[in-house]
């Protein structure tokens, strides 16, 4: 069985995710979204927060080789820890490459079973970010176009 780890923020989840996880799900058996703890950034929602719009836009989506975990450490151990080979990637533009390269090098420096593999997002994508949809709705600005319908409605009731 392939089994692939997609560790991300995702404060919130985008629909440049989505389509990250539906490049994945053609290729692996099953996905892991990993919801991890980032010491850099102040997220919007929690990481149980994040779990559950995951969850929920995975059961909307019927996505049956899908689950959501949340980590707190390296990611090459919780790979390891769930039987993944493979960390999914996604690279918006060639500003993300530098640093995404250089993680997977460390990663594999760290775990010599782990391979990365990049995805780029539907050209539609490319410029969304979490970080930019959360200044987008902190200035109650519209993010439906940017997030699932799910997640726009929990973004909604978490900031009005």
């Amino acid at each position: 069985m392939k089994i692939a780890l997609y560790p991300g923020t995702f404060d919130p989840l985008t629909l440049g995710h989505i389509d990250i996880i539906e490049q994945g799900i053609k290729i692996f058996d099953k996905i892991i979204i990993t919801v991890a703890s980032n010491s850099t950034k102040k997220p919007m929602f929690n990481a149980k927060e994040r779990c559950a719009m995951i969850s929920e836009v995975i059961k909307i989506n019927k996505y049956s080789n899908v689950e959501v975990t949340a980590f707190d450490g390296l990611v090459v151990e919780y790979a390891k820890q769930n039987g993944a080979t493979t960390l999914i990637r996604g690279l918006r533009a060639v500003t993300d490459f530098e640093y995404e390269f250089q993680m997977a090098l460390m990663n594999k420096q760290l775990y010599s079973k782990i391979s990365t593999v990049f995805f780029m997002p539907d050209e539609k994508h490319t410029y969304l970010t979490s970080t930019i949809v959360r200044e987008i709705a902190s200035h109650e600005g519209k993010v439906d176009s940017f997030v699932p319908k799910s997640v726009a409605s929990t973004i909604k009731k978490k900031l009005y």
